[in-house]
């Protein structure tokens, strides 16, 4: 299951990734938080939707990405 940066305000169609809070290999609970991103306005963090294992990070720190753009990808258990 890809991870996906999630629809964040009107007007808002991209966030930076400061810090990955997982590594690759990591398992993982449904809410638990998997990376904090920040836009011009606001910090916040994206949580996993599902239990699994964290199978790839897609995106490093301090990149760019666009809504809907993936950001890791777990294989849920």
């Amino acid at each position: 299951m890809d991870i996906v940066l999630p629809f964040l305000a009107e007007g808002v169609d991209e966030a930076t990734v400061s810090f990955w809070k997982v590594d690759e290999g990591d398992d993982v609970a449904a809410e638990d938080e998997l990376v904090e991103m920040f836009t011009s306005k606001a910090v916040f963090s994206v949580p996993s939707p599902a239990g699994g294992m964290v199978e790839e990070i897609i995106v490093t720190e301090g990149e760019v990405v666009k809504v809907g753009q993936a950001l890791c990808r777990i294989n849920e258990k």
